[in-house]
Parts: structure tokens; sequence; C-alpha cells
């Protein structure tokens, strides 16, 4: 599916992947309109400044809309006449989610339910939901509301039986740029010259905003209804990154957070055996969908009894000269 002529509502547009992916809309492609959803009314002037200025003559194209995807009604009226919506809304930070439950479930939950159900009452023919590692046997809370949202979304194409609207989901590791990443928070403690580190083996999936943006376009222009799109993506471990960082500085070894994993996991075996590989992503069809199976993309190959997906075991790491890169690019 192209853009052209589209028009596109991106919920979280405020966030980094929302900034990034309306830029990325509104440079290479030529969509109708490109709305921004989101509840922050600060975030939302500010980057409406700031777009503004850059695309000067694409204003008429740009809309912004203050609401919250807990409100139903709300997103009934911003998604009328939408044709492509990617869902990048979430409350997403581990540890602050592990003490505040259940806003966790009203918006990543509750939210994912609201916007299937306004998505399919609207005509909205595209819709692709961000997920994330953390979903993939889940031991946080932020994780379990993840996986349950995918379990919405890949659901939703029954509920919305022969009307237009179709449902995917796209699942990728950390993003190096996005707020909250570890970079910043490592640069800042590298002035004091210690690196706290919750443990020296621990290893994680990494993408950067544009790899991320770039994917779920491609996922939408593959996409069909039900199928969880995961990129084949390095991994890097955090001691090397600490070595990119701050090389000279002291580690201190805090311990693994309440809801923390050492490793993290993209696809689980169970998932691989209704899988395929491509040469740059893995496509899930989830078995639980009733009616036709829709066909798969030409080139897949099945994968390996027993395979499974995860940082420590991957194929692809990022060496300390790229990390040290990715650092300068984000800093």
């Amino acid at each position: 599916m192209g853009f052209n002529g589209q028009v596109v509502l991106v919920t979280g547009g405020t966030g980094s992947f929302g900034n990034a992916f309306v830029r990325t809309l509104l440079k290479n492609h030529t969509p109708k309109k490109v709305i921004v959803f989101s509840r922050d009314e600060f975030k939302q002037v500010e980057m409406e400044r700031a777009f503004f200025t850059e695309f000067p003559k694409l204003t008429e194209r740009l809309r912004f809309f203050l609401g919250d995807v807990r409100d139903k009604n709300r997103l009934l009226t911003a998604l009328h006449g939408v044709d492509i919506l990617v869902h990048a809304a979430a409350l997403k930070q581990v540890p602050t989610l592990e003490y505040n439950p259940f806003e966790a479930v009203k918006t990543n939950i509750i939210g994912a339910e609201n916007l299937i159900s306004a998505a399919i009452d609207r005509g909205v023919k595209s819709v692709i939901a961000l997920s994330t590692d953390k979903a993939v046997n889940p031991i946080n809370l932020y994780g379990a509301t993840k996986l349950c949202m995918e379990k919405l979304f890949v659901s939703g194409n029954a509920y919305a039986a022969e009307r237009p609207t179709r449902f995917s989901v796209v699942r990728y590791g950390n993003v190096v740029g996005s707020r909250g990443s570890v970079i910043p928070f490592f640069l800042e403690k590298k002035k004091s010259g210690t690196i706290p580190v919750t443990h020296q083996e621990m290893t994680r999936f990494w993408i950067t905003l544009e790899q991320g943006v770039a994917f779920v376009i491609k996922s939408l222009s593959l996409m069909q209804g039900s199928e969880v799109f995961v990129p084949k993506i390095p991994s890097m471990r955090i001691m090397d990154l600490v070595k990119a960082i701050a090389p000279k500085a002291r580690v201190n070894v805090v311990g693994i957070r309440p809801g923390e994993k050492l490793h993290e996991t993209l696809l689980t075996q169970d998932e691989a055996r209704h899988a395929l590989e491509y040469p740059d992503q893995f496509i899930i069809h989830p078995p639980t969908i009733p009616g036709k199976r829709i066909p798969w993309p030409k080139g897949g190959k099945a994968l390996r009894t027993n395979f499974v997906y995860d940082s420590n075991t991957n194929d692809q790491w990022l060496t300390i000269n790229q990390l040290k890169t990715l650092v300068a690019s984000d800093s």
C-alpha cells in the first residue's frame, strides 16, 4: 500500500517514532493528509512549530489532533476519513508501569480495544500497531500489556469480518534514538566516572528510529491482515556499549531491575512453527483467526525445528565501533 493521496493518522504521533515517521512521510511521499494524534498539548505545539518551519509548503497536509486512545468517542472523531492508521501510542517505562499497573492497562489494552472498534466503525483500510520484544514471554506488566495488544489487533481481523479494515502488528527491539534510551543515561553517568550496569552479561536487540520507520512502511505495503512482522536486527552486549561510551569509567553492577530480562526474544519456538523467514525479516501468521488463511509473500522459507530468535544467540552483533557511531548520532 502506498501513501500517495491517502489520509494517515499516527497515534502517539509526538513521540520519537511519530516524529520520525511523519517526517519521512512528508519528505518522501505525498499523502493527502497526515494527522498527529496525541494527548500532550505542549509536545504538539513544539512539533507543529518545528515541522511548519521545516516544511512550510506542506503545512496544509499536516494536522494535530489532541486526544487520548482511552477515549473512544474522540478516536471516532479523529478517524473520520482516515485510510491508514499507525498505532504508536503506549505507556512503556517498565519500572514506572510496575508501580502503576492500572494506568498501563487503560492505555495499552483498553486503548487498543477502543482503536480497533473505532477503526472498524470508520472503515479505516489498514491499521498497523507497534509492539516490542518485551511482549514475548513477558515477565513485566509492560510486556504483558503489549502481548495483549498484539492478540487484540490480530483478532481484530475476525471482528472486522467482511468490512474493509485489516489489522497487523510490527514487533521489534529497543530503539536507539527513542526517549528514555540507555545512551543519554550512560552519557550523563559518564561525567561521574561510574557507569551503573544491571548485569554484565545482558544483551539487547537494537534498531534505529530510521530503520524502525522504514520497516513499518514496508510492513504496511505487505500486510493483508493478521501478520506479525519481525525484522532481522543486530544485538548488542551491554558491556560493549559501556566500552563505546565510557571505556575508562568504573562499572558498578547494580542488579537486574524488577521486570527486566537478561536477554530478549523476538520470535519464540512456538511462533516459529507458524512463521516464514525472509532475507530481512520473519512473518508470523497466528493460527487463531477463523476463516480463509491469507497467502504468504513469495520467497519465504520454513524455520528449523526448535528455532528461537533471541538477543544472546543472534548471528548479527554490533561491534564497539558501530556502537560508537550510533552513540555519536544519538547524542
